[in-house]
């Protein structure tokens, strides 16, 4: 079996990025010799991923540490580019904590004694709306306590600045009203300035924070002796002569050895979402960070030293194959909203086996609770998935779907003669129904096994086997993102609205990705 893509060339050098998959806002932070890693997760169900590291660049995903969205009624239903933007992981007096902003509710906090858990309950820091971005900062010098965040002008009408807050120790409240600590109005040439990262270093408050938009942008360092500034500031890391577009928003950590620090960041790539790259980070003789090659990013570069005695990493890159032991999914798999009882079925064998829901809006993906998704793993890749439809319900259905502003979905429909078809399905963005991508045929027994192949540009080809091999399905489709948030590869079943009782299920079995 294949991984669609490692960062890790076996000659001690990797190449970027190291997560080509979505790992929008990247935070990491190291403790010990370990590296962990959470990313937004917007509206989707578990939330605040958490991958964990030896050297940076191999990475695994352990889990999340948000079981559902709070408010649980405002996420009922899918807001897709809603909930969770731009989480800071820290690690402060034997606990972990996040923090977080969501756009339409304010600032959230959540700990715990390990990585894995137990997390606590979200806790509301700073209600209000554009509240985004928060980061803390615990100073081990003074023992005071302090949050930055910046603003969505969506939701606020205000863009473009830092606020900075003291906060008590226990991350329970914030003790003043705030102040801007840094204004990008009055930095000539700087807009969209956001996603601050708050640091301390040599006597200096450091905020690493980006400006000028998700495609374009660049990474800017913030310093002053006080935390409210003044601060200077300085272009980091910036494009330059690379094609690594807006290379900016993520983390700068010390390296486990002691001899080097490094930056992760993102970069924007349409329906592939914000995928990661990893910098060296040097500083320079007036005590300010350099990043990548002087300043613009590198593609390939020898990798972050191990510890003494420190056995070598495996080659690995965060799961997106499953069997579905016990009828159980992995944790490479979120919900498009809070999930709801009786979504899934578990049994002792291997295979997934989704209720058929019923639904007033199953001509349209995007608007429903119960699709379960992750995350496109590579530029190019095969995925694969075994389907039996065991509804017997007219208009009952399931399939494998990529899911964006547009989507696209091929896999089996009941008709009103009890036989199954396979169906293939699309709709454009802004439409407001699917239509067929191509003529339905015939699926003896309601099972097939469906496949979509990604090449660059993030183009689909369907195909599926319905007993005598694979055939091709319609046209290429070309995946779409979010607004702030890649394609991802879905799997669903629905039952038509009204019917009696439980509408029956559907059976996935052997999900595999391969380059």
């Amino acid at each position: 079996m294949s991984l669609p893509w490692t960062a890790d060339l076996g000659d001690g050098t990797y190449r970027n990025p190291v997560l080509a998959s979505d790992w929008s806002d990247p935070d990491v932070i190291r403790v010990g010799d370990d590296y962990y890693l959470t990313a937004s997760s917007f509206g989707r169900v578990p939330g605040l991923p958490l991958l964990h590291s030896r050297d940076l660049v191999n990475w695994s995903l352990v889990g999340h540490a948000l079981e559902r969205l709070e408010p649980a009624e405002a996420f009922a239903v899918p807001r897709h580019d809603c909930g969770v933007w731009a989480p800071a992981l820290r690690h402060h007096d034997g606990r972990f904590w996040i923090f977080w902003g969501d756009p339409d509710h304010g600032v959230f906090q959540i700990n715990a004694p390990d990585i894995t858990g137990p997390w606590s309950s979200p806790h509301l820091l700073k209600a209000g709306k554009g509240l985004i971005d928060a980061c803390p900062l615990w100073d081990e010098e003074t023992g005071e306590a302090y949050l930055v965040h910046a603003w969505a002008k969506s939701r606020s009408g205000v863009k473009n600045r830092l606020t900075g807050h003291r906060m008590s120790p226990d991350g329970r409240e914030l003790l003043d009203e705030g102040r801007t600590v840094v204004d990008g109005d009055r930095l000539p040439g700087w807009f969209t300035l956001e996603g601050p990262k708050l640091y301390r270093r040599d006597g200096w408050y450091w905020i690493l924070a980006p400006a000028g938009g998700v495609t374009t942008g660049w990474q800017g360092a913030f310093r002053a002796r006080e935390f409210f500034g003044p601060y200077e500031e300085r272009v980091v890391l910036a494009q330059g002569r690379t094609e690594i577009n807006g290379p900016h928003q993520g983390a700068w950590v010390t390296g486990a050895t002691g001899d080097g620090d490094w930056f992760l960041h993102f970069q924007e790539r349409g329906a592939y979402g914000r995928v990661v790259h990893l910098q060296p980070l040097r500083w320079d003789d007036d005590g300010w960070p350099v990043v990548g090659a002087d300043g613009e990013p590198v593609l390939v570069h020898p990798k972050p030293a191990l510890p003494a005695r420190a056995a070598t990493p495996p080659v690995e890159a965060p799961a997106s194959d499953d069997d579905f032991p016990g009828g159980r999914f992995g944790p490479q798999w979120q919900w498009t909203a809070n999930p709801r009882p009786g979504w899934t079925h578990p049994h002792p064998g291997d295979g997934l086996r989704l209720a058929c829901l019923r639904t007033a809006d199953a001509h349209d993906l995007r608007l429903l609770p119960g699709v379960l998704v992750q995350r496109l793993p590579a530029e190019t890749f095969t995925v694969t998935v075994g389907l039996s439809l065991e509804s017997t319900e007219h208009g009952a259905k399931a399939g494998l779907a990529v899911l964006g502003d547009a989507f696209s979905w091929i896999g089996l429909e009941r008709g009103a003669d009890g036989s199954v078809t396979l169906v293939h399905r699309f709709a454009e963005t802004g439409a407001p129904h699917e239509r067929d991508a191509a003529a339905p045929r015939p699926a003896p027994g309601g099972h097939a096994v469906l496949r979509i192949e990604v090449a660059p540009g993030a183009r689909c080809r369907f195909a599926a086997d319905t007993g005598d091999g694979f055939r091709p399905s319609g046209q290429v489709f070309a995946a779409t993102p979010w607004r702030w948030v890649g394609a991802l590869l879905g799997l669903f079943a629905t039952a038509p609205p009204g019917g009696e009782g439980a509408a029956g299920t559907a059976a996935f079995a052997t999900f595999r990705t391969t380059a």
